[in-house]
């Protein structure tokens, strides 16, 4: 059975001017899946989000969520009224009451989830009676999410949801972000530079460099793809290149030369014998060495 995606781009381009946001995005999201959005400031996941909700037309491209076009005004309309976006500001009305701010929203969503959002202010610990003026940044958060959390959407787009959040809330508000998605099956795409967050709850990662999708999979397969094969000298390690199209990145330091690969590791292996260096360790790698040598980040 074919696998079903909620979001799905082919090639879309964004120029703002001269400036190139995107620059043929292909990104695909299956439902039900939590999909961490990673990418450098400016690297164009935001732009991205606001594609996918039609707050924004791309320059050349297409979008679809839920197999409609974000790109066309009355499907964009019907794709946020199934789906529920926390922007990065927080934006909310002030000085209007937690309690007020709730039943405005509840009234613009059918399929409002009013125990959710009764269950969602006793564990944030929000009173219904305090104004939006009152709460601190972290709480500000917390109100967001609650209202994101309580409509009842098939789609969450999360833009940093953790900012202005303790390392004890960040904890609480990933395990909740969790627990939605396996009770109502709800999809969850978020975008965060908080790497750790991604990787202990995200279980597909798209990562996005000058505006194009650089790696895109499943965390688990990804985590199972790349390696990287470290090989030590006698003295300092060779400055050469590799033939094989499995690598990633070379990287040299005094002795040591490490290589990043994806797939095709025995081939890797192979070229890095025929150097013959004192030692090779093949070794696993983590979702934030993937993220620094995929965007060209020193790490």
């Amino acid at each position: 059975m074919a696998e079903e995606f909620i979001i799905e781009t082919s090639d879309v381009h964004k120029s703002y001017g001269g400036v190139h946001a995107l620059a043929g995005l292909d990104l695909r999201v299956p439902r039900g899946a939590i999909c961490g959005l990673l990418g450098k400031n400016g690297a164009g996941k935001t732009t991205t989000i606001k594609v996918l909700l039609g707050m924004v037309q791309p320059t050349s491209g297409r979008a679809s969520v839920f197999g409609l076009s974000a790109t066309q005004a009355k499907a964009s309309l019907d794709i946020r009224a199934r789906a529920a976006f926390v922007s990065e500001d927080k934006d909310l009305y002030a000085g209007v009451t937690v309690g007020a701010l709730v039943d405005f929203t509840a009234a613009f969503y059918p399929k409002w989830r009013a125990d959710r959002a009764s269950e969602y202010l006793a564990a944030f610990e929000l009173r219904a009676n305090a104004t939006t003026r009152e709460l601190s940044r972290g709480m500000r958060t917390k109100l967001a999410l609650l209202l994101a959390l309580s409509t009842g959407a098939e789609l969450l787009i999360l833009d940093e949801p953790m900012s202005g959040l303790d390392p004890a809330a960040i904890e609480q508000v990933l395990k909740i972000i969790v627990q939605q998605a396996g009770r109502d099956g709800t999809t969850v795409l978020f975008s965060s530079h908080q790497l750790a967050d991604v990787e202990q709850i995200a279980d597909h990662i798209a990562i996005v460099d000058r505006g194009r999708i650089v790696v895109d999979g499943a965390l688990d397969d990804l985590r199972a793809a790349y390696r990287r094969i470290q090989l030590v000298f006698d003295n300092a390690a060779p400055d050469t290149k590799f033939a094989s199209s499995s690598v990633v990145s070379l990287r040299r330091e005094g002795r040591v030369l490490s290589v990043l690969c994806r797939a095709g590791e025995a081939d890797v292996v192979a070229e890095a014998r025929a150097l013959n260096p004192k030692g090779v360790d093949v070794l696993p790698v983590t979702l934030k060495e993937i993220f620094l040598e995929t965007v060209g980040v020193e790490n």
